[in-house]
């Protein structure tokens, strides 16, 4: 028997290790035609890039090997040890991107800017991701940046530019890929005009975008395949034009021939830098789309087929250039051997649309964080896969984005202009990003700040040197991303300060716990059946919104419970941590405050089920109240109960739920029984137009248990009966308007930029799925 044991455990960790790696190469095998789909076509674009402008006059094969060289260094410091080796590492719950190492930074040192922020936040098991924060809570310099308010605001616009920047590759990547890959039709028919091109690339971006309702998770399985052959393919006509061509070129991976470069095309050479960091363009996708994969299967991607096959591709283009130099505006599609010309322009332009796929997600999950993070207007986000949790589609962005996506292909009609744009909005996220990792060093992983500083300054000076030449070609088209990421900051930082603003207004006009007390378990009104859902940004105290309702109607739900839906910086809070539950007043009053918590990456889905886990959620908080006595502090009257987290398992509730399934027709009802001849005529245009609908209706009933408390049991029917009785949603209807002693430019963001961002954007009571029938809306003027 034991013998048998020991053979089962020593082999059990070697199976164990085949099935993670076998999981890896699958994920690995996924991610070709998610992550490196931009990645991999910059082939198409980098030479005819480097080589414009001045460098027409530097085409010597000196020079062409030394571009060679620029590139393959580029691409080995930047993609694979930057990224791969360091920044994979820095993951939150498995989660990559800018938001990611911000959201580290708030957890692991007081940086965050959200409101509603409490101490049971941190308790979140997501929350508590990494290292601990005990060793460097003595920290100078952490402690120096908790204190100025103005240092954290800095950080969060650093972070959000950067974000901007994202939205701006968003709509520079499908331009310059899919342009890129219909000009290798002019090479084989020169009757093409580049209007006729243009037209096309259009048409091509039209469908790209129209098809993004679909969700990636429908094309996904055909994109890797894509992106293979597109690989496969490169990588053999690297290899065959080596081979052909000029196989000297393999002494050009000798960093030797950079200094060759840089002292025969000097200043020209540097702005040319340009052209040679598009190489690494959708490098930051690696890390931004870390979720949907795990750091090993895009480590085993990049290193057995991404690096190999690009480095290959270069040297091979770099090798057709040094022989036939006058080819350098169509560098790629000269390149191609004439037999395998059409098979591999097909495959281009396939990739191309791969790889703006990607950037075009991602921009979608971008803009779902910063709504997150309070910094975005309110947006339809669509849940496009059951399997993929984060794919998203949000139509408002996926149409502005092909509009300027459209606008700059038709605007600039050249693939260089849109390079230097392309360019400049990379160079500036990874630019931001190392300067984030540099604070994730220090704060997260608690290295020391020798370390950071060593990894800072060096790849700041390499990424430095890039972005300057960048910088000069702002004339040539490099100002699109940065008038792009300006309208998206400007809209950010109005709603923001709006959003604040309105938020301090809340949190100054709270309606006084003592007052409430002294109306009395009645709050002198009559109270009806029913439960009253009352949404506020408040985690703690009552709205003023609330002393509306209880001074001008003359009743009110027996049941009533104050909803705060948060954001907290974790990517995803677990649905059994989602609900914190309290008591507002003592128990007569039957008030009751649930914060329900989000992640920035989760989305609130509406499966109809909300008001069945709040009854549940408050049950549970009813029961365990009565047994564990720490929480007899919330009969005190001058503070809110304590919160407590409620996890939501129908096994283990101790309330027994009986489920049952009908068909409910009350309007058809209604109409059958009612005695008007006109009603009952309309009942067979009725019928066919609506058609029956299944919906699931749950009923509580309590448990027969003798030994409960009388007054739990009391305040559980209550609870009970009110649910039958229906549950009605009211939130604030608002209206903010600056004071009238307000400066011009407050008046001018609040009155005029905030009030049309509101108007504009879906209404709070849409985003949190309430439904239209059961709202109730008060109308409320915010003067700030």
């Amino acid at each position: 028997m034991d013998a048998g044991a020991g053979i089962h455990r020593s082999s059990n960790p070697s199976q164990f290790s085949w099935l993670i790696l076998s999981r890896n190469l699958l994920l690995a095998y996924q991610s070709f035609g998610v992550v490196y789909g931009d990645l991999s076509t910059s082939p198409l674009y980098v030479y005819t890039n480097t080589f414009a402008g001045k460098m027409q006059k530097h085409q010597t094969e000196e020079v062409i090997f030394g571009a060679f060289s620029l590139i393959f260094w580029t691409f080995t410091l930047i993609p694979l040890i930057k990224y791969i080796c360091i920044l994979l590492s820095a993951d939150d719950n498995g989660e990559g991107g800018t938001f990611a190492l911000y959201s580290l930074l708030c957890r692991h040192a007081k940086f965050s800017l959200l409101p509603n922020q409490q101490a049971a936040d941190e308790e979140l098991s997501a929350y508590k991701y990494g290292p601990s924060t005990q060793a460097i809570a003595s920290s100078p310099l952490k402690r120096f940046l908790e204190k100025h308010r103005r240092l954290r605001t800095a950080l969060l616009v650093v972070v959000l530019f950067g974000a901007c920047m994202v939205i701006g590759d968003g709509v520079l990547t499908p331009a310059i890929s899919v342009l890129s890959a219909v000009s290798g039709l002019q090479v084989a028919d020169n009757k093409l005009t580049k209007g006729e091109l243009v037209l096309l690339a259009c048409v091509i971006l039209v469908g790209l975008f129209a098809l993004q309702h679909c969700g990636t998770h429908k094309v996904a399985f055909m994109f890797a395949p894509i992106v293979i052959i597109w690989l496969v393919s490169i990588l053999s006509i690297g290899l065959y034009n080596i081979i052909h061509w000029n196989p000297k070129i393999v002494h050009a991976l000798s960093p030797h021939y950079i200094i060759k470069f840089f002292s025969q095309t000097g200043k020209d050479g540097w702005i040319s830098l340009g052209g040679v960091l598009l190489s690494i363009t959708g490098t930051e996708a690696m890390f931004a789309d870390l979720g949907h994969f795990t750091a090993l299967s895009i480590r085993l991607a990049f290193a057995l087929a991404i690096y190999p096959c690009l480095v290959v591709q270069y040297m091979g283009q770099a090798a057709f250039l040094s022989k036939h130099p006058n080819s350098m505006s169509n560098s790629f599609y000269d390149s191609i051997p004439d037999r395998v010309f059409w098979p591999v322009c097909v495959i281009a332009t396939l990739a191309a649309i791969v790889g703006s796929q990607a950037v075009i997600t991602a921009t979608f999950s971008i803009v779902k964080q910063c709504h997150a993070l309070g910094c975005f207007p309110r947006v339809k986000v669509v849940h496009t896969s059951k399997h993929i949790y984060g794919q998203i589609y949000i139509p408002e962005i996926n149409w502005i984005l092909m509009v300027l996506t459209l606008a700059v292909t038709v605007g600039f009609q050249d693939t260089t202009f849109i390079g230097n744009a392309y360019g400049l909005a990379c160079m500036t996220v990874m630019f931001i990003t190392t300067f984030l990792m540099a604070l994730v060093i220090i704060f997260v992983w608690q290295k020391s700040v020798i370390l950071a500083a060593c990894f800072l300054l060096f790849f700041w000076f390499v990424e430095g040197v890039y972005l300057s030449a960048a910088l000069m070609k702002v004339p040539q088209g490099g100002w699109a991303p940065l008038v792009l990421s300006a309208i998206f900051m400007l809209l950010m930082y109005i709603w923001h300060y709006g959003t604040r603003k309105k938020y301090n207004f809340d949190l100054h006009n709270k309606v006084s716990l003592k007052w409430l007390l002294g109306l009395g378990p009645s709050l002198g009104i009559v109270r009806v059946p029913g439960i009253g859902l009352i949404y506020s940004e408040l985690a703690t105290g009552v709205p003023a919104i609330f002393s509306h309702f209880v001074t001008n109607l003359p009743a009110f739900h027996k049941v009533l419970v104050f909803v705060c839906v948060k954001s907290v910086p974790v990517p995803y809070v677990s649905p059994e941590e989602r609900f914190l539950i309290g008591r507002v007043c003592p128990r007569p009053y039957r008030m009751y405050r649930c914060i329900v918590r989000y992640g920035y990456k989760d989305i609130q889905r509406d499966d109809g089920s909300f008001e069945n886990k709040l009854i549940q959620s408050i049950a549970e908080f009813i029961q365990m109240e009565a047994v564990e006595p720490q929480f007899s502090s919330s009969e005190s009257p001058s503070l809110d109960g304590r919160m407590a987290v409620m996890s939501i398992n129908p096994v283990q509730s101790s309330l027994s739920l009986m489920v049952s399934e009908q068909e409910i027709l009350s309007i058809d009802e209604s109409i059958q029984s009612s005695r008007s001849l006109t009603l009952q005529s309309l009942r067979p245009a009725y019928d066919d137009e609506s058609p029956q609908i299944r919906r699931r209706h749950v009923r509580f009933q309590l448990p027969p248990n003798p030994g409960m408390d009388p007054s739990v049991r009391e305040e559980l029917m209550d609870l009970i009966q009110a649910k039958e009785a229906g549950v009605a949603y009211i939130m604030g209807h608002s209206y903010v308007k600056a004071r009238r002693t307000s400066s011009f430019l407050k008046k001018l963001a609040i009155d005029i930029g905030y009030s049309f961002l509101r108007k504009n954007c879906r209404g709070p009571a849409v985003a949190l799925n309430i439904p239209h029938i059961s709202l109730i809306e008060v109308g409320m003027i915010y003067y700030v």
